[in-house]
C-alpha cells in the first residue's frame, strides 16, 4: 500500500458519497443560477465516476508525475465501457426494438390477462432471461425502452416505479447467468475457473429463472392497476414500417457485436458499419441514443479507473471470508463496487474452494441491482428511465429500497 492507493480509496469514497448526493446538485443549481450548468453537470449520475477518475489522474500526476498518470490510465482495460456503449446504441435502434416488440406483442396476445399487464410482465421476466443470449446490457436497453411508456410515466406512484426499477435491475443481473458470457461478473471468472454455459445453466441458471419469474410476477401484480392498455409503445411516433430485411440486418449487427464482445477492435469496426447502414436507411430509424450511450460508457470508464486501485483493501476482505460469509460479504460489497470487479479479484485468489467460488459469484449477481454502480448495465437503465421519475432523476435511496425485496428472493434461491 502506498500514498496514491490511499488517495484513490479516499476519492472512491467521495465518488460514492457524490452518487448518493446527485439530487442535491439540482437544488444547488436552483439556488445559484449563475453556475446552474456546472451543478446540473455534477448532478448527472453518469458523470460522477468519470469526474472523480479525472481527479485521481490529476492526483497521480502531482504525486508520481505525468508519465505515471498516463501509464496507469492506459494500463486499464476499457473493453466493457466500449461494449456497453456500442450494444446500447445498436439494441435501441428502431429495427431491433421493433423486432423485439413484435416478439413481446405475440407472447402478450397469448396471455390470459390484460395486454398491458402481459407486456410489463414479459419485459420484467422474459427479456432479462434473453439477456443470457444477447448480453445483459442489450437486455437492459430493450427492457427499459419498452417499459418506459408503460410504467415509468405520470400516473404511476413514485414508490411503485422504484419497486419496478429494483426488480428490473435485479432480474437483469441474475438473468444473464444461464450462460458463461452474458453477465460481466460471470465472464470475469468463467475462463479461469473453467465454467462453461452448461455449468452455469445447471448451477445458477434454474435458480435465476425461478427468482426472475417470482420477482416479475410480484411487482407486476403490485402495479397492475396503474397500467393502461392504451399506453403508447416505444417508437410509436415513427410511421414508416421497417422492412423485414432491414430488421434482419440490424439483428445481424447485434449478433456480430455480441459474438466479438471481447474484441473491441472488431466490434467497434462492426459498429462503424452499423452507423453507415443506419444513415443509408435513415427513413427506418429513430434518433440513435448516442448521447445516452456515451454517458454510460463514460461512467463505466471512470469506474474502471477508480476501481483499479481498490484491490489492496477489497481482495483481503474477499480472501478472509468463509463461503457463507463470502456470499453475504459479496452481496454487500457489490452495493459499493462493480460486481465484475469483485469477482475478478476473487479469481486472483489461489486455492479458493469450489463452494467459495459459487458463493462469491452468487452474492455478486444477487446484489447487482442494489445501486447504480453494482452492475455494468445499471447506468444504461438509469440513463433511459430517469425522465419518468420526479425531478427527472433517480434517487439512490429509492433504488436501494426498491431492489431489496427482489434481492432477498434472488439470495434465497442462490443459497439453496
Amino acid at each position: 500500500m502506498n500514498d496514491i492507493e490511499i488517495i484513490a480509496a479516499f476519492l472512491f469514497a467521495l465518488a460514492l458519497v457524490h452518487t448518493f448526493a446527485t439530487k442535491s446538485f439540482g437544488r444547488l443549481a436552483d439556488r445559484h443560477p449563475k453556475h446552474a450548468g456546472l451543478f446540473h453537470l455534477l448532478g448527472e449520475i453518469e458523470v460522477v465516476f468519470g469526474f472523480w477518475a479525472l481527479v485521481l489522474f490529476a492526483a497521480i500526476a502531482v504525486t508520481d508525475g505525468g508519465k505515471q498518470a498516463i501509464d496507469y490510465v492506459e494500463s486499464r482495460q476499457y473493453t466493457e465501457p466500449l461494449f456497453v456503449f456500442v450494444i446500447m446504441v445498436v439494441a435501441a435502434s428502431r429495427p431491433v426494438l421493433e423486432a423485439v416488440k413484435g416478439f413481446v406483442r405475440i407472447l402478450a396476445g397469448l396471455a390470459p390477462f390484460r395486454l398491458a399487464v402481459a407486456r410489463v410482465w414479459l419485459c420484467l421476466a422474459v427479456v432479462p432471461l434473453i439477456g443470457s443470449l444477447i448480453t445483459e446490457p442489450a437486455a437492459m436497453t430493450l427492457a427499459a425502452l419498452m417499459l418506459a411508456p408503460l410504467v415509468f410515466r405520470q400516473g404511476v406512484p413514485e414508490w411503485q416505479k422504484y419497486a419496478a426499477l429494483g426488480v428490473l435491475f435485479v432480474n437483469i443481473s441474475i438473468g444473464g447467468t444461464l450462460t458463461s458470457f452474458a453477465a460481466p461478473p460471470v465472464l470475469m471468472v468463467a475462463s479461469t475457473w473453467k465454467w462453461d454455459s452448461v455449468f452455469m445453466a445447471t448451477t445458477f441458471g434454474w435458480k435465476a429463472c425461478c427468482a426472475v419469474l417470482i420477482n416479475a410476477s410480484a411487482v407486476t401484480f403490485l402495479i397492475h392497476k396503474h397500467l393502461a392498455d392504451d399506453a403508447p409503445e416505444a417508437g410509436a411516433e415513427t410511421q414508416v414500417r421497417v422492412p423485414v430485411l432491414v430488421s434482419a440486418i440490424h439483428l445481424l449487427f447485434l449478433a456480430g457485436i455480441v459474438l466479438f464482445a471481447h474484441h473491441p477492435v472488431i466490434f467497434m469496426g462492426v459498429f462503424l458499419f452499423f452507423l453507415g447502414f443506419s444513415h443509408a436507411y435513415s427513413a427506418y430509424q429513430s434518433p440513435l441514443i448516442l448521447k445516452e450511450g456515451l454517458l454510460v460508457g463514460f461512467f463505466l470508464a471512470g469506474l474502471v479507473v477508480l476501481g483499479g486501485m481498490q484491490q489492496w483493501w477489497l481482495q483481503p476482505i474477499v480472501a478472509r471470508l468463509e463461503p457463507t460469509a463470502l456470499f453475504f460479504g459479496a452481496l454487500a460489497l457489490t452495493a459499493i463496487t462493480d460486481n465484475a470487479a469483485l469477482t475478478y479479484l476473487g479469481s486472483l485468489i489461489e486455492g479458493i474452494s469450489e463452494q467459495a467460488k459459487y458463493m462469491l459469484v452468487a452474492g455478486a449477481v444477487a446484489g447487482g441491482g442494489l445501486t447504480v454502480i453494482a452492475n455494468a448495465p445499471n447506468p444504461a437503465g438509469v440513463a433511459l428511465l430517469r425522465d419518468g421519475f420526479e425531478d427527472e432523476s433517480i434517487g439512490v435511496g429509492g433504488l436501494l429500497l426498491g431492489a431489496i425485496p427482489p434481492t432477498i428472493v434472488a439470495g434465497l434461491f442462490f443459497l439453496l
